[in-house]
């Protein structure tokens, strides 16, 4: 396999902060407008719809990370192989990583489906308790989401890709584009045609088919390091151990995300009393807050992985320790800036999407602890997304997988048993703090490994 550089490959070229910046900016675009369209479609279904739309919203949760995770599973794993296969101008074995991450991700929807019309209504069921209304709101939100999942999947594989091949403003583009149409769809099908969460989520399917037309379909047009017919040339069944090793670290992350939201309805559920819905509610509405002010730090973290992972692949190491280095210092002062924000105007941010004065002043009462040492969210993703980029999946593991996996479930427990519903919230903080100081020991570990090699050696290791 070649291992020189490839000479159009801009991330090997420009300087690593005007890189950074130039793809950075573009997937942060993406990903605000995303979650604005999250933000946006909660306030549709608090206003018109009401607070079941959002407990059952809220309830359905964990369900939708498991997707988010699945396809981070998929599309972060081939993006760790594709950028350093870029990198070292390897263009066969790129097309054939390409591949095989469509055959993974249609077959993982294909499984979710139907694991979904087995076990949907009686998840549905469970998670609700006794309350038909919002039972019957949650399958039918989960049921169009989940039967969406083939598009959902194939559209995080071509974003990614082109995001590796440096296409972040045309994925910055389209983003903005799709995203005000689903918004309109949106609009018209859960206001105007009033059809409740169905409609939001089939909103979201369409507009997720309209993206990911436009991003395969723009591929022969634009010329892309991977030509569309490379998919006809190359097996679908290949790469996929290397794949879903790669982007194992992160995806579970997500599903520990999925399993810490889980731990919360239930520990709700069992000490919330005949508060439950309203504080389901109010804590629907933080997930959405939180899901939003995290999608920044993810496109922070993405763009670093790129351009690390086509430098890694380039040997040119020390570029790709400085764009860690840059990454994380803005990944850092933007969740500082969150915290402030949250913690001061929590109650006004409740207000935006429901008019239930007890569950805008839960919002602010739960908001107020859950972001009390944010800050140290940012650097941390950052840092596992760099291990996963130069290919090593079991510091990533451990960097992505430690907070939501272990330290919020058992926490979260932990308060609920012993201090009741209310003190819940102050797991979040805890969490981060032992998940900080982790990080701290990992990066230590790394670099006295390496010594004045830079900590991306060893990725040269995963290359052949």
């Amino acid at each position: 396999m070649s291992l020189r550089p490839s000479p159009e490959n801009r991330f090997l070229t420009a300087s690593p902060g005007r890189i950074f910046a130039a793809t950075a900016f573009p997937m942060i675009v993406i990903m605000v407008m995303n979650g604005m369209l999250g933000i946006i479609d909660a306030a549709f279904l608090g206003h018109f719809v009401g607070p079941q739309a959002m407990a059952a919203v809220g309830m359905a949760f964990p369900v939708l990370m498991l997707t988010i995770a699945l396809s981070t599973l998929v599309s972060g794993g081939m993006s760790s192989l594709l950028a350093r296969q870029l990198g070292a101008d390897d263009r066969d074995a790129a097309n054939a990583t390409f591949a095989g991450a469509h055959g993974i991700a249609l077959t993982i929807a294909s499984l979710l489906i139907v694991i979904f019309c087995a076990c949907g209504w009686g998840f549905a069921l469970r998670i609700a308790g006794s309350d038909g209304p919002v039972a019957e709101m949650v399958w039918v939100f989960l049921a169009i989401t989940v039967f969406g999942t083939p598009i959902q999947f194939l559209l995080g594989v071509h974003a990614d890709a082109w995001r590796n091949e440096g296409g972040a403003g045309l994925m910055a583009l389209i983003s903005l584009g799709v995203t005000l149409i689903n918004i309109l769809l949106n609009y018209i099908l859960v206001a105007v045609l009033e059809l409740g969460v169905a409609g939001s989520a089939t909103g979201t399917v369409l507009a997720q088919a309209l993206g990911l037309v436009l991003l395969a379909g723009l591929r022969p047009l634009l010329g892309g390091m991977m030509p569309l017919n490379s998919l006809w040339r190359n097996r679908w069944t290949g790469s996929w151990r290397r794949i879903v090793a790669l982007g194992a670290p992160v995806s579970l992350g997500f599903i520990g995300m999925a399993l810490s939201a889980a731990s919360v309805v239930l520990a709700l559920r069992l000490t919330g009393g005949t508060d439950y819905e309203r504080t389901i509610a109010a804590y629907g509405i933080v997930t959405r807050i939180f899901g939003f002010a995290f999608l920044p730090i993810m496109a922070i973290a993405m763009a670093m992985q790129s351009i690390v992972g086509n430098n890694v692949g380039a040997r040119l190491f020390t570029r790709s320790d400085a764009v860690l280095r840059i990454a994380a210092a803005t990944a850092l002062l933007y969740c500082l800036a969150v915290e402030v924000l949250l913690l001061s105007r929590g109650t006004v941010a409740g207000a935006a999407f429901v008019a239930d004065p007890d569950v805008i002043g839960k919002v602010g009462r739960i908001l107020s602890p859950m972001a009390s040492v944010y800050f140290f969210s940012g650097p941390i993703l950052v840092l596992g997304l760099y291990f996963q980029a130069i290919g090593q999946s079991a510091r990533a593991a451990l960097l992505t997988m430690i907070k939501p996996f272990i330290l919020l479930p058992v926490l979260v427990t932990v308060t609920a048993t012993m201090l009741g519903a209310d003190a819940i919230w102050f797991a979040y903080p805890l969490a981060d703090g032992v998940a900080a100081i982790i990080a701290t020991l990992v990066l230590a570990a790394a670099v006295r490994a390496q010594g004045d090699a830079g900590i991306g050696l060893k990725a040269l290791e995963n290359l052949s």
